[in-house]
């Protein structure tokens, strides 16, 4: 009996079959080159992807690990970096690399803080961190694996960071204070000036997580936006991290960190000078670095420039305020917040999102549900400057469907209240384990209700537990 349900492949595969195989598999993806996608895609339009393609595909098999090896890309990387440091409003002595996405470079930045702290401030036995509840869980990732403590503080009214309230949390142990511009579920942007000048006072390092707004947000002062200083201009900041695969339009992965001073960034690197093979120095969390993300970071840099930025950047608003609008209009849909950029979230006290999600996914709409309160989030992006009038129309005829199903709403309703019951009543785990037999369906129309359980259960060792058996699930290969 095989052990595995593929076996290694006894010989080559004609390419022509590979592709018929990928076009099977990928009538289950996401249509976004139809602009079908408000999530996980950003695409800059069919004559700057073969531009930026181009410069990609001559690093396609190249390995950024030893810059004496290619001297090229090292030059790329660096020119790319100073770009952005110059987007940022850096002074000279600012510096930084490109990761391989927001994650690495959070990643990099809590490394930094606390290798930092380790010089600086060496009566600090375990670092500890301040950061909103809305920041990216990168960071979460981050300082478990760093082992750094942190404290999330409530977002205000405005789903803004509440900086007194981050004020309070800070202890002797603080090192690192977290803003972001903006915060990935609301779109809005923390007030970094005051979470910087609190870092400032307390003599803590300040990073600002630009990763989803840093390549849109310096352009939308051009087209007439109020945007407040959230980059190097801002005193107090000492690190900021972006992604260039995001707004910045680079293939997939590529972010950058940026540090005010070189002497900052000399706490990123990791290096090793013991070892048999030679002296290890790594500028970043990888040891392989693909170089044709570097490369076509660069290339993404250099072929739209700020010119294509403000272009795209006009369009994206305006879809967005179109979006926007449209929210405002139905009486089912309610606004949360007041979003600095092209991230639109709605929720509503009178239809279940969840289901409207569903409705929505059937129509080929894709986009992300969010949780505490239950909401949709939009990403609008270049993509989607001529598909917004159809959107619009499939999301109010939507919202006339679910309207109509009561009976299934009230289910949802009693199905999620039960599920918060018995998770005051039965032991941690309980309910995972009823769980445990009942395999996950991604390709099911209608998971409103899962979505309505995994809310009642957010934050427990259940809810963990259920998501750890789903991944498993879904990351093991099925038979042909």
């Amino acid at each position: 009996m095989d052990l595995q349900p593929h076996r290694f492949p006894a010989s080559a595969t004609p390419v022509a079959d590979l592709l018929d195989t990928i076009r099977r598999k990928r009538t289950k993806d996401i249509d976004w080159r139809r602009g079908r996608a408000f999530c996980l895609i950003y695409h800059p339009g069919d004559e700057r992807e073969h531009a930026i393609k181009q410069v990609f595909d001559q690093y396609y098999a190249d390995n950024a690990l030893n810059p004496t090896a290619t001297p090229s890309l090292a030059e790329l990387e660096s020119e790319a970096v100073s770009m952005c440091a110059d987007l940022f409003h850096a002074d000279a002595d600012a510096c930084g690399n490109i990761t391989t996405g927001g994650t690495e470079s959070i990643l990099l930045a809590v490394k930094t803080a606390r290798d930092w702290a380790g010089k600086n401030k060496p009566h600090i036995k375990r670092a500890h961190a301040v950061v909103p509840e809305s920041v990216h869980p990168a960071f979460m990732k981050a300082f478990q694996i760093m082992e750094v403590d942190y404290t999330a503080v409530k977002v205000g009214g405005d789903y803004r960071a509440d900086v007194a309230a981050m004020e309070r949390a800070i202890r002797p142990e603080t090192i690192l204070l977290v803003g972001s511009a903006p915060s990935y579920p609301f779109g809005v942007i923390d007030p970094i000036a005051d979470i910087a000048a609190l870092a400032q006072q307390r003599g803590l390092l300040c990073h600002v997580d630009a990763c989803i707004g840093g390549f849109m947000l310096p352009f939308l002062s051009d087209i007439g936006y109020d945007v407040p200083a959230f980059d190097f201009r801002v005193a107090g900041v000492t690190s900021l991290s972006a992604d260039i695969h995001k707004y910045g339009y680079s293939p997939k992965g590529a972010s950058v960190i940026l540090y005010r001073s070189h002497d900052l960034r000399r706490h990123q690197f990791s290096l090793y000078t013991k070892w048999a093979g030679g002296i290890y120095a790594s500028p970043t969390i990888t040891g392989t670095r693909a170089g044709g993300n570097i490369a076509g970071a660069w290339a993404a840099l250099r072929t739209i420039g700020r010119e294509g930025y403000v272009e795209m950047a006009k369009a994206t608003m305006a879809a967005t305020e179109q979006l926007k609008q449209a929210a405002a209009d139905i009486p089912e849909l309610k606004l949360m917040g007041r979003p600095d950029m092209s991230i639109v979230t709605v929720q509503s006290d009178q239809i279940d999102v969840y289901m409207l999600a569903d409705e929505l996914n059937k129509k080929g709409w894709h986009f992300e549900r969010q949780q505490l309160p239950p909401s949709l989030h939009f990403t609008v992006n270049y993509i989607h400057r001529d598909i917004m009038p159809e959107f619009i129309a499939d999301l109010k005829s939507c919202i006339a469907t679910v309207r109509d199903q009561r009976l299934a709403q009230l289910g949802n309703k009693l199905q999620t209240s039960v599920v918060k019951g018995l998770s005051k009543i039965l032991p941690d785990g309980a309910i995972a384990r009823l769980q445990k037999n009942s395999t996950p369906d991604i390709n099911n129309e209608n998971k409103a209700a899962m979505y309505g359980m995994m809310g009642a259960l957010s934050g427990t060792d259940d809810l963990e537990q259920i998501v750890l058996d789903f991944l498993d699930t879904i990351y093991t290969a099925k038979p042909e």
